[in-house]
């Protein structure tokens, strides 16, 4: 059930953003920040996060303008303790803390109904909460200080997810108080995110570095056609990353399925200046007439590398990127996932 939430006008342009560094001194300044409801850019094990007061309505209201995020479009909540869990949810089904206790802190969050504390504002409107527990150490350290984190990734709505604190700084200088570093991102996707089909069943709205056959190890699972297809109209997004279009580049991706021999021949009949392709570390890339750069040879190598490698593409100026297509499988379908909704589901079957 979506329920209407507030439309912030709080003006943000016109702020410095202080770059802070990994020391006790620099996270009690970000902690402090976000305890006045300002934003901060912070480092998560998945991709750095836009961290503001999840409970905090204005606060909140701010991630959305700095992002340019639609309003309806979720946020997720980062908590330091299962106690925080209790106090954000209204119900938790015991598979819950089962799976908590598998995979937190990590890279999964569970989608749950919220307590009145949760306000509609960091929900998308939802009367449900997406909640997760990070591992990086410092993104911990800022929630102990200060307060559950509500943070999605901090890139401009739409575009590739950053990866480093220099990504944030580029998309978000002038539009958030601080950026803290905390080194690259370890996984380099954002996280899965389940909901609960039933007392020992979980789907997969947004897959992640916790996968399909990891979960299947403690519950039935259920991966959500919206993984692989377009949203159905009319449907209610319960996750972010479902609904609209994103992690995309300014220019045009367009994946090329099929083998290496078939990727070039397709993309040789393409050449232009402003075209490149992004290709396995482990290709032979001699026939190839375009530009090129990899993007890892194994999953979590192309989980860990492609927001970078998009990134990187718009540095060059490219126009049109053909990107060789990863396996659906693992980590893969997460990849697969974020490069299907970076090129707007259009595949090319070479």
């Amino acid at each position: 059930m979506r329920q209407t939430a507030m439309t912030d006008k709080t003006d943000i342009k016109g702020l410095t953003t202080l770059r802070l560094k990994n020391t006790p001194r620099d996270i009690e300044k970000a902690a402090e920040l976000i305890r006045r409801g300002q934003v901060v850019g912070i480092p998560t094990e998945t991709v750095y996060g836009l961290g503001a007061d999840a409970l905090d309505p204005l606060a909140v209201s701010r991630i959305f303008k700095a992002k340019n995020r639609p309003m309806d479009n979720p946020l997720i909540v980062h908590i330091y303790s299962l106690e925080q869990a209790d106090e954000l949810a209204r119900e938790i089904p015991e598979l819950f803390y089962t799976l908590a206790e598998k995979f937190w802190p990590g890279p999964l969050t569970m989608i749950v109904p919220k307590s009145d504390r949760v306000p509609l504002e960091t929900s998308g409107g939802l009367d449900t909460v997406g909640i997760r527990m990070p591992s990086h150490a410092v993104m911990r350290q800022l929630i102990k200080l200060s307060v559950p984190i509500a943070a999605p990734s901090a890139n401009r709505s739409g575009y590739p997810s950053p990866t480093t604190e220099q990504h944030v700084y580029d998309d978000m200088k002038g539009r958030i108080a601080a950026v803290i570093d905390g080194g690259e991102c370890r996984f380099g996707v954002e996280s899965t995110v389940i909901s609960f089909e039933s007392e020992d069943t979980v789907r997969i709205l947004r897959p992640g570095s916790v996968t399909r056959s990891m979960l299947s190890q403690y519950a039935g699972v259920i991966v959500d056609d919206a993984i692989l297809h377009d949203l159905e109209q009319g449907r209610t997004a319960p996750s972010p990353g479902m609904k609209y279009k994103h992690y995309s580049p300014r220019a045009e991706v367009r994946i090329v399925e099929g083998s290496m021999d078939s990727f070039i021949r397709y993309t040789n009949s393409m050449y232009g200046d402003d075209v490149y392709c992004l290709i396995f570390d482990d290709d032979d890339p001699r026939e190839l007439r375009c530009r090129y750069m990899t993007y890892g040879s194994t999953d979590v190598q192309q989980a860990h590398e492609l927001f970078a490698r998009l990134r990187e593409l718009d540095d060059k100026n490219a126009a049109t990127v053909y990107v060789r297509s990863p396996q659906s499988t693992g980590v893969g379908l997460a990849v697969y996932n974020r490069l299907l909704r970076a090129a707007a589901f259009q595949v090319i079957k070479a």
